[in-house]
């Protein structure tokens, strides 16, 4: 691949700002990132002027279900790959396809597709980096969308089979801790795996004793768990008082109002937060009714729900969910962005390829113009 050397934009560096920069790429890679004033001295390069724009890493969702009418729990190797080019489009560069609560024997085929999907990518798809195991170790009190009949306590055993089954791909696997063998579970997976807290009816103290043992990441922040209130601070506060525990949230404009994810950025930090999309099959697709883990779910000016009203998924995806935060709910677009690229890849151990824009890392960014709308996307060094 000849040398391409993107110019005369803002960069979104390693420092977390926009800088002045140029980003040379050969080779699917990036070469080097440079002041805009230095490039007269580079020959034999293909220029491409990126004045007025932006330039940001590729997007990281480390919780996502499906999207263009596909589900990751569809049992279909063609299903994750649909998902994955449309992934890709939108400006999502690496993923984590999440699971539901479903059967073991489901589960089992689901990471044996995630496993041949990983194996087979086309240059055109989104990077599949690890599997988010959401279920079937959480709470029937706080199941939200999730099946109840196949519920089920920690199992070090169950979880062990389907971690092989995915050649090691599970890099997140969530639990209620206050289910039986919760404790166990923990200190042993999380040694190996990212434990998160999920879908629970903890109390503080049921929630700092699984921080304590090994758990460092909560599913969803605010959604599916108690609130945090002044004398029960509940999992929230948990989490608040263990520094090194990453809270995901998702701000589609549904799940949680804007006072609350400023709140939630004022309270944990730009350096810990993480956005996700938690999206599901009807996101890029028109209103009407779809699935999510084999539940019917209705998707209307993309708000997905079940029959009954609850929260099913959201119909954003995160290049939906980074702008929300940006554009109206006030978050500074330094830290949005940096909750929506950087912070999730380090949360799973992925910063050598994805994250940031350095030298080594993939040459998979985003081209957003100075009001951060969405432009296009360069994926292994190639605009989309």
């Amino acid at each position: 691949m000849k040398k391409k050397i993107f110019y005369g934009g803002k960069v979104y560096t390693k420092d977390f700002k926009f800088e002045d920069k140029a980003v040379i790429i050969e080779d699917e890679k990036i070469t080097d990132v440079i002041n805009n004033a230095e490039i007269g001295n580079i020959e034999d390069a293909m220029m491409i002027d990126m004045s007025g724009k932006n330039i940001i890493p590729g997007l990281v969702d480390i919780h996502l279900h499906g999207a263009a009418g596909a589900d990751f729990c569809d049992e279909n190797e063609e299903a994750f790959h649909r998902i994955l080019r449309y992934e890709a489009s939108c400006g999502t560069v690496a993923l984590c396809p999440t699971t539901m609560t479903l059967s073991f024997d489901t589960l089992s085929n689901i990471m044996d597709c995630a496993k041949k999907a990983s194996c087979n990518q086309t240059d055109t798809e989104a990077h599949i980096i690890g599997i988010n195991m959401e279920g079937p170790f959480v709470s029937r009190e706080k199941c939200g969308a999730q099946n109840t009949d196949f519920l089920t306590n920690p199992d070090i055993v169950f979880f062990n089979k389907l971690q092989e089954k995915s050649d090691g791909l599970i890099k997140l696997v969530d639990i209620a801790p206050e289910l039986d063998g919760a404790d166990e579970f923990i200190r042993e997976v999380s040694k190996t795996c990212r434990v998160s807290l999920a879908h629970t009816m903890a109390d503080y103290e049921i929630a700092s004793k699984a921080f304590k043992l090994g758990a460092r990441h909560v599913t969803h922040l605010h959604n599916a768990m108690r609130p945090f209130l002044s004398r029960e601070p509940g999992l929230i506060g948990a989490a608040f008082d263990n520094k090194e525990v990453t809270p995901e949230l998702i701000c589609d404009g549904y799940h949680i109002l804007p006072t609350m994810v400023r709140a939630t950025f004022e309270l944990f930090g730009s350096d810990r937060m993480i956005l996700i999309s938690d999206s599901c099959m009807a996101v890029g697709m028109p209103a009407g009714q779809y699935s999510l883990g084999g539940q019917p779910v209705f998707m209307k000016d993309r708000k997905a729900a079940l029959k009954d009203g609850t929260l099913a998924g959201s119909a954003s995806n995160l290049m939906d969910c980074l702008q929300q935060c940006i554009k109206t709910m006030d978050i500074p677009a330094c830290d949005a962005i940096k909750a929506a690229t950087y912070n999730p890849a380090k949360a799973i151990g992925v910063l050598d390829e994805f994250g940031s824009i350095e030298k080594g890392k993939r040459a998979s960014f985003v081209v957003l113009d100075g009001k951060y709308e969405f432009q296009s996307v360069i994926l292994n060094g190639e605009k989309l």
